[in-house]
C-alpha cells in the first residue's frame, strides 16, 4: 500500500487575493531554514491606497462645492435653510425637499451677516477641533508605515536588517540537505582517504580523545580549478551528517573597517552553537592573502579580517567538534600565519585525475545517461588528458545534448568524439566560407603536422586531422592522443615535440615556396619550448648544467623590485643564439622528413580538401603503403632509450608519449590560436 502523502492545506481567501495581486508563495528551504528575502510592491501600494481612501471618507463629506457667487444668489432667492459659518468655509442646507447640502469657500464679506438676517436665514458659527484630523492625516499613516517596515524587516530575516552589517552571511545547510557522499566523488582517492579521518572524528570523537589525540584544526584543500574541492568538502558534511556553514572569502570584506572581523566572530559563534559542524571558506586567497605584499600600502579592512580569523582559529577548541575547511587554487599567496601548525595544519592536494580517475568520474556522471553499447569510457578517458572533474561533467552533458539534438535513443561514441572536439577546440563552423587557396594552405599545413607526428619516435599518435574551422580563429587542427599518462619528458621527446610544431610551417615552404601567418602560434610555442630547454632544463651542451630562469618566488616574503634577469648581457646573447640553433636544427630535420614523404603529403592534403577530416588510422595506412624505407629521424642523444638510430617507424609500434611541464596542454594544436591563423 503506498504511503499517504501529506495533504496540502486548503487555499484560503487571503491566498487567492495574494495570488490575484501578483504575490508569490513564500518558499521554504529544507531543514527549516528561513525563506529567501523578498519584497512585494503591493505591500506598499495597498496601504497607500487605503490611507488615501480613509482620509477622503473622514475628512471630506459627500457635499456639493459651489462658488461663493452662487451661494449669495441662493441667499437672495431664499433657498438657503440653515447655515454653518466656519473660519474657512461656509456649509449649509437648502430649504425644501429633499434637503441638499452644499459647501463654499468663505471670502471677506462684512455684509454677509446683515444679508442673512434680512432674508431670515438660520445661521450659526462652529469651532473646529483639528486634533482628529491631525491624527488621521499624520499619526495613522506613520503608524501604518512603521508596522509595514517591521513586517518587512522580519521577512528579510535577522541577517538583513539595517544594523546587521556585522552578521555572518554564511549559508547553512542542515544535515538532511547534504545528499553528497564519498560515493559521488572519484578520481581523487588520496584526498578522499585523507578526509575520512575528519568524518570519523565528527561521528566518533571519543575514539581520538581517549588516546589524547586531536583532529587537525584546519584542513586546506589545494588544487587547480574544477578538481572538486568544494564538492569534497560537502561530501565530508554529507558523510558526517552535520551542519555545513559555507561562505566565500570575499563575503567577509566590506568597505567599512571592522565589519569583516565582526562577521568572522559571528560565524564562529554560530558554529559553536551548532557543533559538531563544518565551516567551509571557499576561495580563501581573497581573505588570507599575505600581509605586507603591497609596497604602496595595505588594505586595513582585509588585514583586520585576516587577523580576526587567525585569532579565532588559534583560540578555537577543536574538542567542540567544529572543523574549519578551506579551498584555494593559489596557495603561494596565502599568509604564512595561516599555514602554520595549529591553524591550517593539514593540506590536502586535490590534483588532476589520471586516466583511471577520469574513467571513474565519467562513470559517475554517465549514470543517468543512456549510453550506446559501443561507448568505451576507457577510451574517452584516454582522449581527455588534463581534464578535471568539471570538464568531464561538461563533456558528458555535451554528448547527451548532441544525441538529443539528433533525436537518438542513446548516446553513442560519435557524440562523445564530437563533444571532445567541441569542448577542446570550440564550436564547429561549417558555414565559414574559405577560398580555394586558403583551404589548400590549411590542408598542407595540417598534413605536415600529422606526418611529422607519425614519423618521429616520441610523439603522440595522431587521432584526427581536420580542416573544419573551430573556435575563434582555428582554421584547422591535428589531434594527438596519448597512450598513457606520463610525468617526465626527456630531451629527445622535447625535440620531437619541437619538430611536430614546425611541421605545418615547413610543409608550406616545400609546397608553396612561401609562408603564411597561420604558423604564428606554432613558432611562438616552439620558441618557448626551446627557451625552456636552454634556460630551465639545462639541456644545452654549450651553456652547461645551469638554469638561467629564476623560479617564481612565493609571495610569503616579498623581496621588492628585484630584476628577474640574473645573468649578464653576454650570457643573454648566448642564450638567444642557442635557442636559434635548436629551432633551426629542428627546422632542417623536419624538411628532411617531409621531403622523403612528399608523396604522402600531397595525397593526405588532397584527401583533406575532399573530406575535410581524416582519421589517424587512415594516415598510418598511407604511410605504411608508401614504403619509403626512410630511417628514423630521431636525433642521437644520451638520454634516448638506446634504440637503433636508423630504425624506421612502423604503424604497429606506437611511439611513447611525451609529458612533463606542458602536460596540462590537452592537445598541441587546439589552444592559443593567433588571429586569422590555424594550428
Amino acid at each position: 500500500m503506498p504511503a499517504n502523502d501529506p495533504q496540502e492545506p486548503p487555499e484560503t481567501i487571503f491566498d487567492k487575493l495574494r495570488s490575484s495581486l501578483g504575490g508569490q508563495e513564500e518558499p521554504r528551504r529544507k531543514g527549516g531554514q528561513p525563506p529567501t528575502p523578498g519584497i512585494n510592491i503591493w505591500y506598499i501600494i495597498i496601504p497607500f491606497l487605503l490611507i488615501t481612501l480613509l482620509q477622503q471618507f473622514f475628512l471630506f463629506s459627500k457635499v456639493e462645492t459651489i462658488p461663493y457667487s452662487q451661494f449669495k444668489q441662493w441667499v437672495a432667492e431664499g433657498k438657503v435653510g440653515t447655515l454653518t459659518i466656519d473660519p474657512e468655509v461656509i456649509s449649509g442646507t437648502l430649504a425644501g425637499e429633499p434637503a441638499k447640502d452644499f459647501i463654499t469657500v468663505r471670502v471677506n464679506d462684512p455684509d454677509l451677516v446683515k444679508e442673512l438676517e434680512r432674508h431670515k436665514v438660520t445661521y450659526s458659527g462652529r469651532y473646529q477641533n483639528k486634533f482628529l484630523s491631525f491624527i488621521l492625516a499624520w499619526v495613522v499613516p506613520l503608524v501604518i508605515f512603521f508596522l509595514i517596515w517591521r513586517y518587512l524587516m522580519k521577512r528579510m530575516g535577522p541577517g538583513m536588517g539595517v544594523m546587521s552589517f556585522s552578521k555572518s552571511r554564511a549559508k547553512i545547510f542542515a544535515e538532511t540537505e547534504g545528499g553528497i557522499t564519498f560515493e559521488d566523488i572519484a578520481g581523487i582517492d588520496e584526498a578522499r582517504d585523507e578526509l575520512r579521518e575528519v568524518v570519523e572524528f565528527l561521528g566518533n570523537p571519543q575514539k581520538f580523545m581517549k588516546l589524547g589525540g586531536r583532529i587537525p584544526k584546519g584542513v586546506l584543500l589545494v588544487g587547480p580549478p574544477g578538481t572538486g574541492k568544494t564538492l569534497l568538502a560537502r561530501a565530508v558534511a554529507g558523510e558526517a551528517k552535520v551542519p555545513f556553514f559555507s561562505i566565500s572569502g570575499s563575503e567577509f570584506v566590506e568597505m567599512f573597517v571592522g565589519v569583516g572581523a565582526a562577521r568572522v566572530r559571528d560565524l564562529f559563534n554560530q558554529a559553536a552553537s551548532q557543533a559538531p559542524c563544518i565551516i567551509f571558506i571557499d576561495e580563501l586567497d581573497a581573505l588570507g592573502k599575505a600581509r605586507g605584499m603591497n609596497v604602496f600600502g595595505g588594505n586595513d579592512e582585509r588585514e583586520q579580517t585576516l587577523n580576526q580569523l587567525l585569532v579565532e582559529m588559534d583560540g578555537f577548541d577543536t574538542n567542540q567538534g567544529v572543523i574549519i575547511m578551506s579551498a584555494t587554487n593559489r596557495p603561494e599567496i596565502l599568509d604564512p600565519a595561516l599555514l602554520r601548525p595549529g591553524r591550517f595544519d593539514r593540506q590536502v592536494l586535490v590534483d588532476r585525475p589520471d586516466i583511471n580517475g577520469r574513467e571513474a568520474i565519467l562513470k559517475i556522471h554517465s549514470k543517468k545517461v543512456l549510453l550506446g553499447p559501443e561507448v568505451d569510457l576507457r577510451k574517452v578517458a584516454g582522449r581527455t588528458p588534463g581534464f578535471v572533474g568539471s570538464d568531464l561533467a561538461n563533456l558528458v552533458n555535451e554528448a547527451a545534448l548532441l544525441a538529443a539534438r539528433k533525436n537518438k535513443e542513446t548516446v553513442d561514441a560519435t557524440e562523445f568524439d564530437e563533444a571532445i572536439d567541441r569542448v577542446v577546440g570550440g564550436l564547429e563552423k561549417k558555414n565559414r566560407v574559405m577560398n580555394v587557396q586558403e583551404k589548400e594552405i590549411v590542408a598542407f599545413h595540417e598534413s605536415g603536422h600529422a606526418i611529422v607526428a607519425e614519423s618521429v619516435r616520441y610523439a603522440d599518435p595522431v587521432h584526427k586531422i581536420s580542416i573544419i574551422p573551430r573556435g575563434i580563429a582555428a582554421l584547422g587542427y591535428t589531434q594527438q592522443q596519448p597512450t598513457e599518462d606520463r610525468y617526465l619528458m626527456t630531451r629527445s621527446e622535447l625535440l620531437d615535440r619541437l619538430a611536430v610544431l614546425l611541421g605545418g610551417r615547413v610543409a608550406e615552404e616545400l609546397v608553396f615556396g612561401e609562408i603564411s601567418t597561420g604558423a604564428q602560434n606554432d613558432l611562438q610555442r616552439a620558441t618557448d619550448l626551446a627557451r625552456s630547454m636552454v634556460t630551465e632544463y639545462g639541456m644545452s651542451e654549450r651553456l652547461g648544467l645551469v638554469t638561467y630562469e629564476r623560479p617564481r618566488q612565493p609571495m610569503f616574503a616579498p623581496e621588492g623590485f628585484s630584476s628577474p634577469k640574473a645573468f649578464s648581457e653576454q650570457k643573454s646573447a648566448e642564450i638567444d643564439q642557442e635557442i636559434s640553433r635548436i629551432v633551426e636544427e629542428a627546422h632542417q630535420r623536419v624538411r628532411g622528413i617531409l621531403a622523403e614523404r612528399r608523396q604522402v603529403l600531397d595525397t593526405l592534403a588532397r584527401l583533406l580538401k575532399e573530406c575535410e577530416s581524416v582519421q589517424g588510422d587512415e594516415l598510418r595506412r598511407m604511410l605504411s603503403e608508401a614504403k619509403t624505407g626512410a630511417a628514423d629521424s630521431s636525433p642521437v642523444d644520451p638520454l634516448t632509450t638506446g634504440a637503433p638510430e636508423n630504425e624506421a617507424p612502423t604503424a604497429d609500434t606506437p611511439p611513447a608519449q611525451p609529458t612533463g611541464k606542458q602536460r596540462n596542454e590537452r592537445y598541441r594544436h587546439l589552444s592559443n590560436y593567433p588571429k586569422g591563423g590555424h594550428a
